[in-house]
């Protein structure tokens, strides 16, 4: 196993991953899917990935079997406020092995790394089970929400959906 900065190469695979995690009946394999709020089989694009890997200050980190695929990955964006966590997913069929655990300890290792004290992402409000698994991990809602903005290209919403911010303050090592 090991964590290490994705690059363009990457972007198949982990378009597979994020796609199949995050919708359709593959996603469904996992509890961390959102293919029941939004219709539509694609969480991101080609271009929209690789654009994020051409941010300044950002990082998309892939977590590889022994083998060298990817079984789950994490994007990661220094910003003014803080480190922004975004997209952590894990195949559907490994969840629940501490992927995404050993995921969200290397971003805070890499919030650290940058100087940030805190992480902060987006979670869409009705995500009781996945909010409660973050708080269980130190995250707690910040009492601010954000509208979620409906993109054709990413999925139609089957309900009213709003973003709640978590945010995590960083210990010192």
């Amino acid at each position: 196993m090991s964590i290490l900065p994705a690059t363009p190469h990457d972007i198949p695979q982990l378009l597979s991953l994020i796609n199949g995690a995050f919708r359709g009946d593959t996603a469904r394999q996992g509890w961390t899917h959102e293919a029941d709020l939004l219709h539509g089989s694609r969480r991101t694009d080609e271009a929209t990935l690789r654009s994020l890997m051409q941010i300044a200050n950002a990082v998309v980190l892939k977590y590889c079997n022994d083998s060298g695929e990817i079984e789950g990955c994490v994007f990661l964006n220094k910003k003014e406020r803080g480190l922004y966590l975004g997209m952590l997913t894990v195949r559907p069929d490994l969840q629940g092995r501490g992927i995404g655990k050993k995921l969200l300890e290397a971003a805070e290792a890499h919030a650290r790394e940058q100087g940030c004290q805190f992480i902060y992402m987006n979670v869409f409000s009705t995500r009781k089970e996945l909010i409660a698994w973050y708080e269980r991990l130190g995250y707690y809602r910040t009492g601010e929400t954000r509208p979620y903005e409906v993109n054709p290209d990413f999925g139609i919403p089957t309900q009213s959906l709003e973003f709640a911010i978590l945010e995590k303050i960083l210990q010192s090592d």
